[in-house]
């Protein structure tokens, strides 16, 4: 309630209680809402914790935990339900400078990300896909601001004073190589070429006290830009960013043009600026509320033995192998400050799936707009897909032959939905592509094996892809298109759906409560429309055709 009253700017009379049920706080604060509404707000980390924990969706462990296998351990076991809390660690093995670390930030929680957006909880996940889709075209440049203002300078370490061990970086999983620092970050590199700059998350694991690993699979935006310096034998600057803004932490995340910043971006999905201060080390522009900074170089043929790395596939990624070596030459970071930490799993345990689930949907839906194709009503990316990258599904109003399979194949290789993706599942406008089981359903009545699957090959894929063996050949990947829409040339005769007509939905659900029944009428997908006509006829078969 305090942060709603500092951001919408409510001052509360002398004598008011700043409690929900006080009606004159809360008619004042609904009235600034108001004005707010639709259009999201720059959230801190700590921001997000504090009205975490006032929904209930914060635990803060106080009970001493090691680094080593208990606390990802602990989140894959909590995960386990839907909705699960944040995981607050405040007494970790070994960790220095007043350090914790969160878990399970995102996770599967609907209000957490949009709380992250600057939204109000209760949002659907089809509210907070079209809510980036009609965002992420807006970009508001950063602002920049002085060094000494940016709370991720209030302690700072140069040379032999550094240790980057001192944080809780923990060892998820088992196999896992070692300590990884970055899981949940956003790495900031600068072109060489045009200048502009990248945000992007990459694992790291520790490999000294003052050295990081980097490791990024190829076409990755930073690897690209590394090769760039580097062909002129030249060391590559990067600055590690933990526990940034969320909404940092979403378009990290994701594919977005390989010429334009992640921090344009940032700043137009919440239409304010994200607040920067320049680097004298490195050059960089980095992010002022940061928890955490390590800053260094990266030099040409400096590499190291890392990995392997349980992923969001659910499975060990591409074995121990060399990877580049980041050069820690600085760390900042707040008093006390906090590490954020992503759990790589299978459903619902991954950390990056409904969030990234979101945002991959409504840059794959806003790719498509881009190319002018006609009649999309919904894109999702499921989480459960191997963390929102494998499978995809789109929702069309069929309006001419070949459109679904056009649809299909340009998802397929569009810039944000080309990395990894398995299966494109296309379905009509009567399918809300967010629900896995009317898409099953449509699946299993519009889809016919042996007509409506078509294969690409040798498409953009990972490293990380277990399918694939040896792993030399994991960057090579396959794509299936999968049509699960009424077949177009007979679209007018197909079989009607069983459908409750919207006059009789109407009335019942206005008589929702009077039946007894709980919550909200839920929202259908569709309504029956017969409009005076009868049922269509099925296809004839032709004359002496056996039956």
């Amino acid at each position: 309630m305090e942060f709603c009253l500092n951001r919408y700017k409510v001052t509360p009379p002398a004598a008011a209680s700043t409690k929900m049920e006080d009606g004159t706080v809360l008619a004042l604060l609904i009235r600034n809402f108001l004005k707010h509404l639709g259009e999201g707000f720059m959230l801190s980390l700590r921001d997000l914790l504090k009205e975490s924990e006032a929904m209930g969706e914060l635990k803060i462990i106080t009970q001493p935990i090691d680094w080593d296998e208990e606390m990802g351990a602990l989140n894959y076991m909590v995960a386990q339900r839907e909705n699960a809390p944040i995981l607050w660690f405040k007494n970790i093995k070994d960790a220095k400078y007043g350090s914790s670390a969160v878990f399970n930030l995102f996770s599967s929680a609907k209000d957490r990300i949009a709380l992250s957006l600057g939204l109000p909880k209760g949002r659907s996940v089809t509210d907070l896909i079209q809510f980036a889709k009609e965002n992420f075209g807006r970009k508001v440049p950063p602002r920049m601001v002085p060094a000494d203002t940016a709370p991720v300078n209030e302690v700072i370490q140069e040379g032999s004073e550094i240790d980057i061990t001192g944080f809780p970086a923990p060892k998820m999983w088992p196999r896992d190589g070692g300590r990884y620092l970055g899981t949940w970050d956003a790495l900031v590199t600068r072109d060489l070429e045009d200048g502009h700059l990248n945000l992007g998350t990459y694992r790291q694991m520790i490999h000294g006290p003052r050295e990081l690993f980097c490791y990024w699979s190829p076409g990755k935006d930073a690897r690209l830009q590394s090769e760039r310096y580097w062909a002129q034998n030249k060391p590559f600057p990067v600055a590690a960013v933990y526990g940034c803004d969320p909404v940092l932490l979403t378009v990290a995340c994701v594919t977005l043009p390989k010429t334009e910043s992640e921090y344009d971006y940032a700043g137009g999905l919440v239409n304010e600026p994200v607040d920067i201060f320049h680097s004298d080390l490195t050059g960089l522009d980095l992010p002022a509320s940061a928890e955490i900074i390590v800053e260094g170089f990266m030099h040409p043929g400096k590499e190291g033995l890392e990995g392997p790395f349980g992923e969001f596939t659910g499975y060990y990624g591409r074995p121990e192998a060399k990877t580049p070596i980041i050069d820690v030459q600085r760390v900042r970071y707040r008093k006390n400050p906090i590490l954020t930490c992503a759990l790589m799993a299978d459903y619902p345990a991954n950390e990056l799936g409904l969030l990234y689930a979101i945002v991959r949907s409504a840059t794959v839906w806003n790719d498509l707009d881009k190319l002018g194709v006609p009649g999309i009503k919904g894109v999702y990316c499921f989480p459960a897909g191997a963390g929102g990258f494998a499978i995809t599904a789109v929702s069309i109003e069929q309006r001419y032959p070949g459109h679904a399979s056009q649809v299909a194949t340009l998802v397929a290789q569009s810039p944000a939905g080309a990395y990894f993706s398995k299966l494109i599942i296309v379905v009509d406008d009567d399918v809300d592509p967010t629900d896995i089981h009317q898409v099953l359903w449509a699946l299993s009545t519009r889809f016919s094996p042996a007509d409506d699957i078509d294969i690409l090959r040798n498409t953009w894929s990972t490293w990380l892809d277990p399918t694939k063996n040896p792993p030399e050949e994991r960057p090579w990947g396959s794509k299936a298109i999968l049509n699960a829409c009424k077949e177009h040339k007979f679209i007018k005769v197909f079989s009607p759906r069983n459908r409750v007509r919207r006059e009789v939905y109407d009335r019942l659900a206005a008589r929702w409560k009077e039946f007894g029944l709980d919550g909200e009428a839920p929202r259908l997908s569709s309504y029956e429309d017969m409009n005076g006509a009868a049922p269509p006829k099925p296809p004839q078969k032709k004359a002496g055709t056996k039956k």
